[in-house]
């Protein structure tokens, strides 16, 4: 069955805005497990304006499922982070500094050599690896060649044509998980799945290891409630 790590990251940032611990986003950890989530996913930047480092150090401590952090691997202090906190996951995502959100994935081929090397460092202290990537059969191939143990779909293509064309949308994925199983790649995906297009997904692209939403989830959270949000995003999972 396909996992649906929760990325909490939106919690940090609405207590950002006030200051203070309101809401608390180790508590959000917390009851994203206690609800029914199969893990928690943060992804911190560099200036730290929705989770803070202290929040991942803290956060470590009450997981009870499995920890994702999310980040760029050329940030020094990325780096240092995840190999002291040592999730159970870290997923490569190549932002720019200051960048709003994720917009693209990895080319695998002309950073090849970069990211084996940053594949092998974290790989060396016990923590699976996964790239963010686009659905593209060569950058999936590549990839391997990192040595990497998945690869993580970018998924906003897939989301912004879902409504008109499903079935255009999905294709690209489910090639790419095609490949990406052939070559013995784990297969994860996020970047603006919600309840809508979630179940669709998930049904049609195979081997499907991890789905990791946040922004979705947590505006659906705001009217339906965090618990109930959460079930229903399994529920579209076949769970």
């Amino acid at each position: 069955m396909t996992k649906l790590s929760v990325n909490i990251n939106k919690f940090a940032t609405l207590r950002n805005s006030r200051g203070g611990d309101n809401p608390s986003v180790v508590q959000a950890a917390i009851d994203a497990q206690t609800f029914g989530a199969d893990g928690v996913t943060v992804h911190p930047r560099p200036d730290e304006r929705h989770i803070r480092y202290a929040d991942v150090r803290a956060i470590k401590h009450i997981i009870t499922t499995e920890f994702n952090i999310e980040g760029n691997c050329s940030e020094r202090k990325f780096v240092d982070l995840v190999l002291e906190v040592k999730p159970h996951q870290v997923t490569l995502v190549p932002d720019a500094e200051g960048q709003l959100t994720s917009d693209h994935g990895w080319d695998t081929i002309k950073h090849a050599a970069y990211l084996k090397k940053m594949v092998a460092l974290f790989q060396q202290s016990g923590i699976r690896v996964s790239i963010f990537i686009d659905p593209v059969e060569d950058l999936i191939r590549a990839a391997k060649d990192t040595g990497t143990n998945r690869v993580e779909l970018y998924t906003e293509a897939y989301a912004r044509q879902f409504l008109a064309h499903p079935e255009i949308a999905v294709a690209p994925y489910r090639k790419a998980a095609q490949v990406a199983h052939e070559v013995g790649l784990g297969i994860n995906a996020g970047h603006d799945l919600d309840r809508h297009n979630l179940r669709y997904f998930s049904q049609q692209v195979p081997h499907l290891d991890e789905v990791s939403i946040g922004h979705a989830l947590i505006c659906d959270a705001l009217y339906l409630g965090f618990e109930n949000t959460i079930q229903i995003y399994q529920r579209k999972l076949g769970k």
